[in-house]
């Protein structure tokens, strides 16, 4: 019987380990060349909302990479589809800062080389019940060829998770929100947009505010993802502000650009801005 009572006593303890761990991330759900799982971070607030930090973390092998929200001239974005999560109001899901990449096809695609966490802020329905998050994830890899991934995953939420750390550096990735001209003190700044005459089509010259000698990068995104913009290109300047220009193509059939909201992802290997602003 004593026996009996000290096995079932380290069943107990074994099970409670294996309880918190599973609060603290879910099962990595392996697929070809990559795997990908829930994380969980503490309870936190902005402003008035109050949400549970947790994020999405895909490993890839080395030199395989996936997309970001707009994938560039080819590729295919993940699809994150929380609609089965248990006492869930709403999850945002917040974008670390991408980069471009050959596609392989003349052209450039954007996303994350080998390894990314997306930050979730998940605001509950009840915020005195727990929660339990539950993602059906479809996500593209490519090197040489691509391979489309799958993965179910299901992560309790608590909001005393162990991965806060995890999810603060991804944080700091997240491109800052400005407006069109703030930020010249501080570093990054998309000053202006113009539209400009072209031979095919329109073309949209971007103004942007970057440290002398500092590496940066620009993506720009429509009002909707039927928008396909080109990529920006540089000029070639060595007078400040830099200037970026892409044709004013890829637009949905029907759609007009005047007034159109787009938004400007500036990226450097320190700092990442977005910037909204209307197509006048």
């Amino acid at each position: 019987m004593k026996r009996f009572r000290i096995l079932t006593i380290v069943a107990f303890v074994l099970c409670g380990g294996s309880v918190a761990s599973a609060q603290g991330a879910s099962d990595w759900a392996v697929d070809t060349h990559s795997a990908a799982r829930l994380i969980a971070g503490a309870t936190a607030k902005v402003d008035d909302a109050t949400f549970v930090r947790a994020g999405l973390e895909i490993k890839l092998d080395r030199d395989w990479h996936t997309y970001w929200r707009d994938p560039g001239d080819s590729g295919v974005p993940p699809t994150l589809d929380f609609s089965g999560s248990d006492n869930v109001k709403s999850v945002a899901t917040l974008w670390p800062a991408p980069q471009r990449f050959p596609d392989g096809a003349g052209g450039n695609s954007i996303g994350y080389l080998d390894h990314v966490v997306l930050p979730l802020r998940v605001t509950p329905q009840d915020a005195s019940k727990p929660s339990q998050l539950k993602l059906k994830l479809s996500y593209d890899i490519c090197n040489a060829m691509c391979v489309p991934a799958e993965a179910s995953l299901i992560l309790p939420l608590t909001g005393k998770g162990g991965d806060e750390t995890t999810l603060e550096k991804a944080e700091v990735r997240v491109p800052r929100p400005l407006a069109l001209g703030e930020g010249e003190s501080k570093g990054l700044a998309i000053l202006a947009v113009h539209r400009i005459p072209g031979k095919e089509h329109e073309r949209v010259l971007v103004d942007v505010a970057a440290p002398k000698g500092v590496r940066l990068d620009l993506f720009v995104e429509g009002p909707t993802p039927e928008w396909s913009l080109p990529l920006p290109e540089p000029k070639p300047n060595d007078m400040a502000p830099r200037q970026y220009v892409f044709d004013l193509d890829g637009l949905p059939p029907g759609a007009k650009p005047d007034g159109a909201l787009l938004t400007f992802t500036a990226v450097s290997p320190d700092d990442a801005i977005e910037v909204k602003t209307h197509l006048d």
